[in-house]
């Protein structure tokens, strides 16, 4: 083979002991280069996993931004309407006078003559607090599940303030029930709770890969202290990704905290929480208010609403009409077993077979949520639940379930919850100006910013791609949403790909083209 040197002009000595010179020193040059090129690939292949998590971040961020947005928002009313709730249905709410209250007996006649007594009493809640009214609950056969009519009571006066809707165990009146179902299926029913569920279940994902990342460039910059703190003295897209950047990690722990405690009100997801709770035993108790064969025989002589069993040997019998001043004597009764708080419900049975229930309603701390059964027979206690006999799952479960809802702390606690959901709304917004500051200046077609390069999976080791898959199959057993968008992800992906290679391989021929034709 003719070595390059041999087609060039031979020249004088000092030019060909220069050149000789090079030569030489080319030679290991060459060498180093080739010896390098193992270190480059190694390099080029331990960005991978970073890499993957930057196109995954910036992909949940462009499509599940907007759930996690409106989760948000919608959040932080949800966050307020319990002070709204007061403010608007003060009148029914707060009594009219401040004098000591009646008997219970005294209230629920009082609701029963407002009713016409045709309607099912449900349930009474006594006035938790002086200048507070009491809540006598009906089954309407007009309204929904979960739903009862509530008749306010002046507990000094007997006399009736209110007549509402009233939603789930917690008493929600209209507006803040409406408020709840915008945040859980932006009032569109079962079909639109999938919405809540892919912002709950994404939220807890792209806040663990973000703050992998923020670690990853803070351990690469060793700048820690700057990046806990946003910086107004950058400009573009460093004062926005500052921004976005320290305040998601401060915000870390309050955004997996909803997302966990969000998932468990969800349908897929929800589920597996449910069945992973059961298998590990950390489901909460529950109360059994169901009387023995021969009690339900003997009908009650107690009080019960009534009852609307099938027929057949079976069926238990329909309970008698409860006296208004039965609620008195079983409230008496369960205060003297485990109820010490003035927040409690009173239910009276639904059938003969079926025993009187008081429970505590306090949320806040310390939670009071103990409750007693008591036979309307023979006036003994059925079974009692108490607080403190759960597990700490349990109790974990029902802490974390009333911090969410803004009970636990109270108006702390819905504060709390106001600016963090306000804080994730900003960090929403700041990742769709980045994508805005990120575009090609010198292409003023694109209006807005590349996505991280691709090919992360293809520069993974064996074990990188592995796990990968495994980590991945595991996330969408569990988060069954996060699984079917990341295969939208995927097809997306792909397409972008191939629609880009299409338009590389055509700039390219016409590239050709013009050169040939020049």
């Amino acid at each position: 083979m003719t070595s390059p040197s041999s087609s060039l002009p031979e020249r004088s000595g000092a030019d060909a002991d220069a050149s000789a010179q090079s030569s030489s020193d080319s030679v290991p040059a060459r060498r180093i280069l080739v010896r390098d090129q193992p270190a480059q690939a190694a390099a080029k292949r331990s960005g991978w996993f970073s890499a993957l998590l930057r196109r995954l971040h910036f992909y949940a961020g462009i499509f599940i931004g907007p759930f996690i947005f409106t989760a948000a928002v919608t959040g932080a009313l949800y966050a307020l309407s319990p002070q709204l709730e007061k403010l608007i249905y003060a009148d029914e709410l707060y009594a009219n006078s401040t004098g000591p209250a009646l008997p219970l007996a005294d209230q629920v006649a009082a609701a029963e003559a407002f009713t016409g007594g045709t309607e099912t009493l449900k349930a009474v809640l006594p006035a938790p607090e002086p200048g507070a009214t009491t809540r006598v609950l009906y089954d309407d056969p007009t309204l929904g599940e979960n739903e009862s009519r509530a008749i306010f009571i002046d507990p000094a006066t007997a006399e009736v303030q209110g007549d509402l809707t009233s939603f789930s165990s917690e008493g929600a009146l209209p507006l803040r029930k409406w408020i709840d179902q915008l945040h859980i299926n932006l009032n569109l029913g079962a079909p639109g709770e999938f919405y809540s569920e892919l912002a709950a279940s994404w939220l807890g994902v792209v806040v663990v890969v973000g703050l992998i990342l923020w670690f990853m460039r803070a351990k690469t910059t060793k700048k820690l202290s700057t990046m806990l703190r946003p910086s107004n003295k950058r400009k573009g897209l460093r004062r926005t990704f500052s921004w976005h950047a320290s305040v998601g990690v401060w915000a870390a722990i309050g955004m997996l905290f909803l997302s966990a405690t969000g998932i468990t009100w969800s349908q897929l997801a929800g589920a597996n929480v449910d069945k992973v709770r059961e298998a590990l035993g950390w489901g909460s108790p529950s109360l059994s208010r169901e009387l023995d064969s021969s009690a339900a025989e003997s009908g009650g002589s107690g009080g019960g609403h009534e009852g609307h069993g099938a027929s057949g040997d079976s069926a238990a019998a329909p309970a008698a009409k409860p006296a208004p001043e039965d609620f008195d004597m079983i409230l008496g009764m369960a205060q003297k077993v485990n109820v010490n708080t003035s927040i409690v419900e009173i239910n009276p049975p639904t059938d003969a077979n079926t025993a009187w229930r008081v429970r505590e309603l306090q949320r806040s701390v310390p939670s009071e949520v103990d409750s007693v059964a008591i036979d309307p027979n023979t006036m003994e206690i059925v079974d009692r639940l108490d607080f403190e006999d759960y597990s700490i799952p349990a109790k974990l479960t029902h802490w974390g379930i009333f911090f969410h809802m803004g009970m636990l702390f109270g108006l702390a606690n819905q504060i709390g919850l106001f600016v963090l959901a306000v804080g994730i709304a900003a960090m929403v917004v700041w990742g769709y100006v980045m994508w805005w500051q990120r575009r090609p200046k010198h292409d003023p077609s694109r209006r807005f910013g590349v996505a991280p390069a691709r090919g992360a999976i293809a520069r993974a080791p064996w074990w990188g791609i592995a796990s990968v898959v495994v980590v991945g199959a595991a996330v969408a057993w569990f988060l069954p949403l996060v699984g079917l968008s990341l295969v939208v992800f995927l097809a997306v992906d792909v397409l972008l790909g191939l629609r880009a290679r299409r338009k590389t391989r055509a700039a390219a021929a016409d590239s050709e083209s013009e050169r040939v034709r020049a």
